[in-house]
């Protein structure tokens, strides 16, 4: 028979026991996955049919699944034309690729932004001749900064779109670095392509600890890799986007614009990459 006096120390070792033994590690709870709530594209991809018919082509690619558009000219239309194709197709353009030359061009850009309904213009290209030199790198700052804050007057942000010549070294400094250092954050922003960084050799995470805030929107397209670095439909190639878009708020990121410069088929090309994006987890 246990007497009250055993019971007692038997509980009371126990409860010693209890009290003393390890603590389990508390499982870290898993972040919950995120997918893409829009997907947009830059209409260059689909450029050959807009040049034939911009109304039937837009009104494809809200077929294949885009509710956003990146203009890259109006194929002669106005912008008042635009925007009614826009509306009818559900549509929207947050962004436009511009020129700054010649100054009416620009002026023009300006005008219509608004009527387009774009909240961002975007330089997408830095002739050779005028990229030779790291003076000429820190002029083309000085002239971003510039139309920057004529495009803030006028309630538009202005950004500018790389390819891979930016990495290139000139002068010991990569012309990035430099566009980066010299131009106001709070007036120029970057429209990073996933694909002509990675084929330039720059990790675009890195841009993004450096320069966090900065890039409001992304290219998203793929590549097969080396040795050629052929582009390829979204998910197709060996871009890691789900690495890349888990850091979309240290980046800045709110727009991502699917582009492929030469896809064989573009409304297929397209269509996959969009469809690929929309189930994406990350």
């Amino acid at each position: 028979m246990i007497t009250r006096r055993d019971f007692t120390k038997t509980v009371s070792a126990a409860a010693l026991g209890y009290a003393f033994r390890p603590l389990a590690p508390n499982p870290r709870p898993l972040a919950p996955s995120r997918k893409l709530d829009r997907v947009g594209l830059q209409l260059y991809t689909v450029r050959d049919r807009m040049a034939k018919d911009v109304d039937g082509t837009l009104a494809e690619v809200a077929a294949a699944g885009y509710r956003e558009v990146e203009f890259a000219g109006y194929f002669g239309k106005s912008p008042q034309e635009i925007r009614a194709m826009l509306d009818r197709h559900g549509l929207d353009a947050p962004s436009g690729h511009i020129s700054l030359t010649p100054a009416e061009q620009w002026r023009r850009a300006l005008d219509g932004a608004h009527v387009v309904g774009h909240r961002y213009l975007v330089v997408a290209y830095i002739p050779a001749e005028a990229r030779k030199t790291l003076d000429d790198w820190k002029r083309a700052a000085e002239n971003f900064n510039r139309a920057a804050a004529e495009a803030k007057a006028a309630g538009v942000q202005f950004a500018y779109h790389n390819h891979d010549f930016e990495f290139a070294p000139v002068q010991g400094r990569l012309g990035y670095d430099v566009l980066l250092a010299e131009t106001d954050p709070k007036l120029v922003q970057l429209e990073m392509d996933l694909y002509w960084i990675t084929k330039g050799g720059q990790d675009p995470l890195a841009y993004f600890a450096r320069y966090p805030g900065r890039f409001p929107m992304v290219h998203v397209k793929d590549s097969m890799g080396p040795p050629e670095n052929k582009m390829a439909d979204v998910g197709a190639g060996t871009i890691d986007f789900k690495k890349i878009f888990a850091q979309r708020d240290q980046a800045g990121i709110r727009h991502f614009f699917v582009e492929h410069d030469q896809p064989a088929d573009a409304l297929a090309s397209i269509k996959a990459s969009c469809d690929y994006l929309k189930r994406l987890e990350f």
